[in-house]
């Protein structure tokens, strides 16, 4: 099978089932996108939507954003998890104002270059705001490259060069078609390639999938498990920061003692928000946002 055989039919499946999601829409700025990629990170669309409204209106360009206290971002970011990433748009915005004038980079070398944005944010989006050629590798991409093209069911744990070789040959050779078939396989893997229960009768591409052809075979390697929660560090920090994130005056200490019982995995997880820059001791004893 000729890879260039999959463009027209994902691409029409794209044009008629693409969801509405503000940062893809015509009028959205590259911020739009920006802060989308970095909230969508290991985090479901339906989440992400209410805050990423939220933080646009309360900061429409990055030097809205960056005229604040990081702890600002941190509190605005609310449950979506992983508040690093918050420090790492604040930081980002800053270096925007500083070195481009306010306006997001169009160009994958200045992208990559901003605090906290790797090679997969800064494709995605040089792609998806500037309609620039890029490989672009998210989970559900290399998932639906790796079925289709690959036979497999899932890809390597890490992008490897002959995946990313791989995905570089299939991309169309005129930038804005390029662009969106970037999203467009990414819109097919999180609606119909699933990582679970994949609806094939509705894939535009299940009649030339290598892996349903060859009849679905399983996984061969290590089993994937889901991601601990329940008593982990990362439900501590979490419990930890909405004690800090609700209240707009320093914390003492025992008003987060109150939300965790294990005081040694109480102590560690407050030393790592600190050392992580997401809390500043400001007393003895007392804690606030950045």
């Amino acid at each position: 099978m000729a890879t260039s055989e999959l463009h027209t039919p994902v691409l029409d499946w794209y044009d008629e089932h693409q969801r509405d999601l503000p940062w893809r829409r015509p009028e959205a700025s590259p911020w739009s996108v920006l802060v989308s990629e970095l909230m969508l990170q290991q985090t479901p669309v339906k989440r992400v939507l209410p805050v990423h409204e939220a933080w646009l209106e309360r900061w429409p360009t990055p030097a809205d954003l960056a005229a604040e206290p990081t702890g600002e971002a941190v509190r605005a970011w609310g449950r979506l998890g992983y508040p690093r990433r918050a420090l790492r748009l604040h930081a980002a915005a800053t270096a925007i104002v500083a070195d481009h004038d306010g306006e997001v980079p169009a160009d994958y070398d200045d992208l990559i270059a901003l605090p906290g944005v790797g090679d997969y944010t800064a494709a995605a989006v040089a792609s998806f705001a500037f309609g620039r050629r890029h490989v672009v590798l998210d989970t559900n991409v290399r998932r639906v490259l790796a079925r289709a093209v690959g036979g497999v069911e899932w890809p390597a744990r890490s992008v490897t060069r002959a995946e990313r070789d791989a995905a570089a040959l299939l991309l169309p050779a005129d930038d804005a078609t390029a662009a969106t078939w970037a999203v467009a396989v990414m819109e097919l893997g999180a609606l119909v390639c699933t990582a679970t229960g994949p609806r094939c009768a509705a894939c535009p591409v299940a009649d030339r999938c290598a892996w349903r052809l060859a009849g679905h075979p399983a996984y061969d390697g290590p089993p994937r498990r889901a991601q601990a929660w329940e008593g982990t560090d990362r439900q501590c920090r979490g419990r930890l920061m909405v004690v800090l994130r609700e209240s707009h005056a320093p914390v003492h200490r025992s008003a987060l003692d109150a939300v965790w019982p294990d005081e040694e995995q109480r102590t560690r997880c407050l030393a790592g928000l600190v050392a992580d820059g997401l809390v500043a001791q400001v007393a003895a004893d007392v804690y606030a946002l950045p």
